[in-house]
């Protein structure tokens, strides 16, 4: 019988009982994000038919006992494929969302400061943006701050017409 190596490997030791439980559980939880997406995301995931339909099924079940037996499920389906890819996918999502955000509170920013401050912020916001259409923006600014009652945060069409205009120029 000869020595092993000193780069050989010895004997691999298969995982721990604990170790096996963290990655079930992490496989689960995995399953359970993937149950509250929305249609249009768990398709750009390009899951396995059987995944994906037993993820379907857990949407529509309304008892507690079988949802649990259903995320079980979903959580054996996970462990037998790589979850990595389905991770990064649902990180990437998670980073463009938190953008959209972003994106979404400088607007709402912009268009409150507009609507309290009217031409000292129309002046900052074109010294931020040079080539921004003064003249079309005064008419969005003047028509959204006409409709706007007094004291009220609400909106009207000329409020959120501002609005998609904000996003679209800070975007």
């Amino acid at each position: 019988m000869r020595a092993p190596e000193a780069d050989e490997p010895l004997h691999e030791e298969p995982p721990s009982k604990s170790a096996r439980k963290r990655a079930a559980h992490a496989a689960q939880d995995l399953g359970e994000t993937l149950i509250t997406l929305r249609e249009r995301d768990l398709e750009a995931l390009e899951l396995p038919g059987a995944l994906l339909d037993a993820v379907r099924a857990a949407r529509a079940i309304r008892s507690r006992a079988a949802l649990a037996r259903q995320r079980q499920y979903i959580g054996k389906l996970m462990r037998q494929i790589d979850p990595e890819p389905i991770r990064r996918a649902l990180e990437g999502r998670s980073e463009r969302d938190a953008q959209e955000t972003e994106r979404f509170k400088r607007a709402e920013h912009w268009r409150a400061r507009l609507l309290a401050e009217g031409e000292a912020a129309l002046a900052a916001l074109a010294e931020a943006r040079p080539d921004l259409d003064r003249a079309h923006w005064q008419r969005l600014l003047s028509a959204a701050r006409a409709e706007q009652p007094a004291g009220s945060a609400t909106q009207g069409p000329a409020g959120r017409a501002l609005f998609r205009a904000l996003r679209g120029l800070l975007g």
